[in-house]
């Protein structure tokens, strides 16, 4: 048995974990936690998701929650919150020895760098979409960047709710990194993000990075390899969010038992 950790566990995303988490035997909630000014501090958790009381309320971090449940194995920390909360958590489970599950996005690279360097003491799952689905998109992206040659034009298309607050998405980052190595492309030189007034002639080689904002899309993701008569799309929708929890559930699983490293979701699902 794993002894959970959920932060953000009043958002949308740590309410989707928990939920599923309290029906799968292989985990004991240990804290449900969110900011010191929240106004979900003390409700309990089985309240937060319409269900029988879980005798766990929402709590700010203190060290205590990162000691195991007796009779309950070692502790996973499950973090889909912000940048801003990030080093904070890789420092509580650094000092702790606890495994860390990432799926926040628009990290900097200051933070990618200490993340680096915390693997080198714990196990650490970082992905900036942990769904199954997601994660095959990325292989078969670099699979056909790989077979098409540089006539088939590369673009990105993601579409995320309005309230998403990082753009483009960290899928459609994450996307771009994976086609730029396959390409043996520099995103920071080969990437467009938009197009606006005349900008001349499609440069070959380049890939078009583009983000929609609105309503509740939960997140879709489409990539096209634009040819002379014909055009290949990958396509992939998530319709809700327990895609993305049932992959940081998955994850969490994965790297309780694994020894210190910065693993990815390939390496969970085992398609290397």
């Amino acid at each position: 048995m794993i002894s959970l950790v959920v932060a953000g566990a009043a958002g949308r995303m740590g309410k989707t974990i928990l939920g599923l988490a309290a029906k799968d035997h292989a985990f004991k909630i240990k804290a449900a936690l969110e900011q010191a000014k929240s106004p979900a501090l003390g409700e309990e958790v089985g309240a937060l998701l319409g269900q029988v009381a879980l005798g766990v309320k929402i709590t700010a971090y203190t060290p205590a929650v990162m000691i195991p449940t007796p009779g309950a194995g070692s502790v996973v920390f499950i973090d889909f919150t912000h940048p801003d909360s990030t080093a904070a958590h890789l420092k509580a489970c650094v000092e702790n020895k606890a495994a860390y599950v990432l799926g926040t996005t628009g990290l900097s690279d200051q933070l990618v760098n200490s993340l680096s360097a915390a693997a080198k003491i714990i196990p650490i799952v970082q992905s900036p979409n942990m769904s199954i689905g997601v994660n095959l998109l990325f292989k078969l992206a670099e699979l056909a960047a790989k077979a098409l040659d540089e006539s088939y034009d590369i673009e990105i298309a993601e579409t995320h709710h309005r309230m998403k607050k990082d753009a483009p998405s960290g899928t459609a980052m994450k996307l771009l990194e994976v086609l730029s190595q396959a390409r043996k492309k520099n995103p920071q030189n080969d990437a467009i993000y938009g197009r606006e007034g005349q900008v001349g002639e499609r440069p070959q080689g380049q890939i078009g990075v583009f983000a929609l904002r609105g309503g509740d899309v939960v997140g879709d993701h489409v990539l096209s390899f634009l040819g002379d008569g014909e055009r290949i799309e990958l396509t992939h929708r998530a319709t809700s969010r327990e895609a993305f929890a049932q992959g940081a559930l998955r994850a969490a699983k994965f790297v309780a038992g694994q020894k210190p490293g910065l693993y990815n979701m390939s390496q969970v699902l085992g398609i290397v």
